[in-house]
């Protein structure tokens, strides 16, 4: 399984980006897909993720509700992160996360990481 993330860049405080992440591979079911976000020197903390074979009932961290939102075009099977009114402490490295079961023999059920975009909020 390959998750792919895109969107990353530079922009100014109060700027808006959208970060894109598709998944392919032997994907058999996925079940929840999230964005987790590690600043430089600190522990990789989770933004927002969408639990998809539940209805997809999403969650924010505190710090981006408001101005953060994650969705899932369904067809595509891509997530996305809409950032708006970024901020300076926004600046860090996303990446994206999905809890799949794998079209195998055996349908293992694992966690996948991408690779990281960085995202830059700075004046």
């Amino acid at each position: 399984v390959q998750l792919v993330e895109s969107g990353g860049g530079s922009v100014q405080p109060g700027g808006s980006l959208r970060l894109a992440c598709q998944p392919s591979g032997l994907i058999f079911e996925i079940y929840s897909m999230g964005w987790y976000r590690q600043a430089l020197g600190k522990e990789r903390e989770l933004v927002a993720s969408i639990s998809i074979t539940t209805g997809g009932t999403t969650f924010l961290a505190e710090s981006v509700k408001g101005r953060f939102a994650i969705s899932r075009d369904s067809a595509k099977s891509t997530m996305y992160l809409h950032m708006n009114s970024l901020k300076v402490e926004d600046t860090a490295v996303y990446y994206c996360n999905a809890d799949v079961e794998l079209a195998t023999a055996l349908h293992e059920r694992d966690t996948y990481w991408g690779q990281g975009t960085q995202v830059t909020v700075s004046s």
